[in-house]
């Protein structure tokens, strides 16, 4: 690796070194390219990335784009903060380091939706290919890949609890929701080694001596794709105030996550002509889906008080080490609900109780309301028009009312309230028996769970982004490859599945390029 840009002529161009992006570029550089890999964010030496216990610490600082939504007329007219990592490893650098491949049925969802080679039995030896499994590998587990993952601990004593109160409710214990069945209640699989966070970048980038063939660029803001007709042949960023440029002699590829990646096509005249022309941007492709699509997963605080401190979670581990997998109601194919567990009461704003408690967050993982993302202006600093339509639909409220309902169930069992003496805070008893105190407390309450995706989406309709291949429509020489694509989001946290996306990514590039390499110099 360097941080010196010593020409500006590579194979492969890629934007954003976060989760899909640090895979794409190793693995393109491991088949033989010169890669070029530009971060607009800094190195991944604040010593709160690495530590497990204080990614929150992180929030609202350089290493976090903080973005803020639309005010959301179904989220009591609220801006959400949606943290995104800025900094090398991107947000796997920020995340709580849960590690989730989701459902088979997502992929086999992805794949009937007309995208060949994205089925479930298409990406698990892509995952496979990723993994270091503690417990070594097996016919569903990697063993000797790139990125940790830990489950050989044992979780603090308030989530042992849990998961006791979770079989006493009448939930299954779930030995392993990375399966391809994620259902029942689980001891979380963390990307942790040796008590430290390992994220893409730590997995994919740092090995001693560098990687052979890959330039990493911080601080490179892309302001724009550079085409030549139909053809992406580079891009243009601004460092420390100086305008440089690359280009890529066989592809460009866009990894700069659901949110950045749709404002560098806008940008750069790739979009829905009307919107593009009405912001002053010339248009070069239209591509009507561009920015479109946009969701994410939810949550909503449950809190408890406690007679007994849980304690501080145990070093070298995250403070959620227990969620579960459920479904708000029958006739489901697979869980929409992902309740996790924190061993401190989370309040928000307006909120008082005790110190001594913990946290049950309702989270909707298969939400049905869609947003977008749009420009406001032609200048990449403008501030972008972020509305992710959030509870817009009957469906959603009604789905995480149910979410919430069976966290002050789990709350409320036996166990942890002669154990730890719980006693609900929010959204308390009274409010919870009324229907409509219970909709608007999850109106005024609920929160994004930081897994934004599908505004370049994949797919074969008029209105996809990318082909199965990750091909942008209209355009040679480019991709895209972040969790922009996800078709629909995962079931479950989404840092895995875009590691997957970039693995696939850099496997189709080889195979389109591999055997002439520019070896531009």
């Amino acid at each position: 690796m360097s941080e010196t840009l010593v020409n500006n002529r590579y194979d492969i161009v890629v934007v954003g070194a976060g989760s899909a992006g640090c895979a794409v570029a190793r693995r393109t550089a491991d088949c033989g390219a010169r890669v070029l890999l530009l971060e607009a964010g800094g190195p991944d030496t604040n010593p709160a990335i690495h530590d497990p216990l204080r990614f929150g610490e992180l929030w609202f600082g350089p290493e976090d784009w903080a973005y803020r939504t639309a005010p959301q007329p179904d989220a009591a007219d609220r801006r959400l903060h949606w943290p995104r990592g800025r900094v090398l490893g991107g947000s796997s650098a920020l995340n709580a380091m849960i590690y989730a491949r989701g459902s088979a049925l997502d992929y086999d969802h992805w794949a009937y939706l007309g995208n060949a080679g994205w089925s479930w039995q298409d990406v698990l030896p892509v995952f496979r290919r990723i993994e270091d499994y503690d417990t070594g590998g097996d016919e569903l587990h990697g063993a000797g890949g790139p990125l940790p993952v830990l489950t050989r601990y044992r979780p603090d004593p308030i989530h042992q609890a849990f998961l006791a109160a979770a079989q006493s409710i009448g939930i299954g214990h779930q030995e392993d929701y990375n399966c391809g069945r994620p259902e029942g209640v689980s001891q979380i699989q963390f990307t942790i080694a040796d008590g430290r966070r390992r994220s893409a970048a730590a997995a994919y980038l740092d090995r001693p001596g560098g990687v052979p063939g890959l330039t990493v660029v911080t601080g490179a803001r892309v302001r724009r794709l550079l085409l030549d007709g139909d053809c992406c042949t580079g891009v243009e960023w601004v460092r420390d105030g100086r305008v440089e440029s690359a280009s890529a002699g066989a592809e460009v590829v866009l990894s700069a996550g659901a949110i950045e990646s749709p404002r560098l096509l806008m940008l750069s005249g790739l979009g829905e002509p009307a919107r593009l022309k009405a912001v002053g941007v010339p248009v070069v492709a239209a591509l009507p889906g561009v920015g479109e699509n946009l969701h994410d997963h939810l949550l909503v605080p449950v809190l408890f008080g406690t007679g007994r401190s849980p304690g501080r979670p145990s070093d070298g581990l995250g403070p959620a080490q227990t969620h579960l997998f459920w479904r708000s109601g029958p006739g489901l194919a697979g869980p929409d609900l992902q309740p996790l567990h924190f061993p401190v009461p989370m309040y928000l704003p307006g909120m008082t109780g005790p110190s001594s408690g913990f946290t049950l967050q309702a989270g909707l993982v298969r939400p049905s309301s869609r947003g977008s993302v749009r420009l406001t202006g032609a200048d990449p600093e403008d501030e972008l028009l972020i509305d992710p339509a959030v509870l817009r639909t009957a469906a959603d409220v009604d789905r995480l009312v149910a979410a919430v309902e069976l966290c002050r169930e789990l709350g409320n069992a036996p166990v942890l309230r002669s154990e730890w003496g719980a006693h609900e805070l929010y959204p308390g008893p009274e409010a919870a028996a009324d229907a409509a105190q219970l909709r608007a407390y999850v109106r005024r309450s609920v929160s994004s769970y930081h897994h934004q995706v599908g505004t370049c989406r994949m797919g074969v309709d008029a209105d996809a982004v990318v082909d199965p291949r990750l091909r942008v429509y209209g355009v040679r020489g480019l991709r895209v490859a972040d969790a922009s694509v996800f078709p629909a989001v995962t079931t479950g946290n989404t840092h895995a599945p875009a590691l997957m996306v970039g693995e696939q990514a850099a496997a189709f590039i080889a195979a389109d390029h591999g055997a002439s390499w520019s070896g531009a110099a």
